[in-house]
């Protein structure tokens, strides 16, 4: 396993992202706000961060829910995984949605969101005007059933 180097800044009070486990992929990432956000069932919002970073050439950082945040409270991201380019200097922003039938707070410092850095593979299109067979063929969503 190696360890990349990537450069954040945090203008949040939070401390930095970090891996809960030795085993964990992704590292917690923080809500910054100034005060408690409530969302309404199916309600959507988008809660910075106050980090940014510069990730190397050929790296992404996936966004990705927490687990524990979507089953017990029925809170998950959109896009996901939102993917931040190396190119990007933004602020770290995450969208979040309640799933949930009830209102469910998000406080400051709060632990949204998980980031994972990965490498990127870029794809080198060639234009055909056939593709090659397979036994599952344009066999698509739910083609080989619930069982």
């Amino acid at each position: 396993m190696q360890n990349i180097p990537v450069n954040i800044i945090n203008q949040s009070a939070n401390e930095l992202p970090a891996y809960a486990t030795a085993g964990s992929a992704g590292m917690d990432i923080r809500a910054h706000l100034q005060q408690a956000v409530v969302l309404q069932s199916l309600e959507r919002v988008l809660i910075p961060t106050g980090l940014f970073i510069e990730l190397p050439d050929g790296y992404e950082a996936q966004i990705r829910p927490r687990s524990g945040l979507a089953i017990k409270q029925g809170i998950t991201c959109l896009n996901t995984p939102g993917t931040i380019d190396s190119d990007y200097r933004g602020e770290l922003k995450v969208i979040l949605i309640n799933l949930s039938k009830e209102a469910q707070t998000i406080y400051p410092a709060d632990r949204i969101a998980q980031m994972i850095i990965s490498p990127v593979t870029k794809a080198a299109l060639l234009l055909v005007q056939q593709l090659n067979t397979t036994v599952r063929g344009e066999g698509g969503f739910g083609h080989t059933g619930k069982q």
